[in-house]
């Protein structure tokens, strides 16, 4: 794993939202298996460690309007997403940042209403060119889509990647270890939430 300077790295949790990983979340298997898994709880270490080390954190959350104007329809997921007994609302509990992840203050709140990226097509790759950001640390849901979009999308855009293997996850649990194993690790340094935290805990 690369040193990860806190003047220019920053941590992005995805999707960690009351929806989607919280306990009245549209997709009951995925948050069950971030919070079983420990992940949902190593997402909240990092944050916490990120806060106290000067590491600057993004939240991207996925949302959509009442009217679902602007957002996507051209794929299954998509469609099944608007049937869901619960659904990501803009100004609903449901795209509050989950506990036990903090929201500190200097924190960014990133949202998107449409695509699968929380990289591509919204502010956070202008964001983090302000700030200054060399290398982000992805976490978050899910292994199946969202990370590997983030991971690709930061890739090509020219940062440096490292992806905490056990803050990660997606269903079925398996499949995360491999989409990692044969995709991710080609791209980004992969990690664990202990190594980086004890990375961090160095430089206070």
């Amino acid at each position: 794993m690369p040193h990860l300077d806190p003047a220019t790295t920053a941590l992005l949790t995805v999707e960690c939202q009351n929806g989607v990983v919280g306990e009245e979340s549209a997709l009951p298997e995925l948050a069950k298996e971030a919070r079983d898994s420990g992940m949902l709880g190593r997402v909240a270490a990092l944050v916490d460690g990120a806060h106290r080390a000067g590491v600057q954190v993004l939240h991207a959350v996925a949302e959509r309007r009442p009217d679902g104007l602007g957002a996507n329809a051209n794929a299954r997921l998509f469609r099944a997403a608007a049937k869901l007994p619960v659904r990501q609302l803009t100004g609903s509990r449901a795209v509050e940042v989950a506990a036990p992840i903090a929201v500190g203050d200097r924190d960014l709140v990133v949202r998107r209403l449409h695509g699968l990226s929380p990289i591509a097509g919204t502010d956070v790759d202008a964001l983090l060119r302000n700030l200054g950001i060399r290398t982000l640390v992805v976490t978050g849901v899910s292994s199946n889509i969202a990370i590997p979009n983030a991971v690709f999308d930061a890739v090509n855009l020219g940062y440096e990647v490292v992806v905490p293997s056990d803050a990660v996850t997606g269903v079925p649990a398996a499949y995360t270890a491999e989409v990692i194993r044969n995709s991710l690790a080609l791209v980004a340094a992969i990690t664990t939430t202990e190594a980086l935290l004890t990375q961090w805990a160095s430089v206070r």
